[in-house]
């Protein structure tokens, strides 16, 4: 699959590190930047990837921060781009399956690296169901 990334410097870290692991399973990456944990202003970077989604460039992306939420908004700014909130398992599935959702935004400071791999891995395996019910995920070891 063809995916394009992008963070500011709160979420640099663990786009490197999805980068890289989205690389060796195969995927096409393209990283729309930042390129360093330097301060630096979120929209220049996401806006890029979220025109890459809507245009077809590449066919999901993943955008990241401190939180995601601002990632979220800008990406959702752009037409076409369809960009959940995403924080776990459960809300990956369900922003791809009932909103398909193009595009996920997730928080450095709030999910550890390997929950994000696993929000990443549900969100790319996970159809559109069109809005059909779909089972709950329920956390095991809450």
């Amino acid at each position: 699959m063809k995916i394009g990334i992008a963070s500011d410097h709160a979420g640099f870290e663990h786009k490197e590190a999805l980068r890289h692991w989205l690389t060796s399973l195969g995927h096409e990456v393209k990283d729309y930047g930042c390129y360093s944990d330097e301060r630096t202003d979120y929209p220049t970077w996401i806006r890029p990837c979220a025109e890459a989604v809507a245009s077809g460039e590449v066919e999901r992306g993943i955008v990241l921060g401190g939180s995601g939420n601002g990632e979220a908004i800008v990406a959702n700014r752009v037409k076409g781009c369809r960009c959940g909130y995403t924080f776990d398992e459960q809300t990956a599935f369900l922003t791809r399956s009932h909103n398909d959702a193009n595009c996920i935004a997730i928080g450095q400071r709030i999910v550890t690296l390997d929950m994000a791999r696993k929000i990443v891995e549900t969100f790319l395996a996970t159809p559109f169901e069109g809005g059909r019910h779909v089972p709950r995920i329920v956390a095991i070891d809450a």
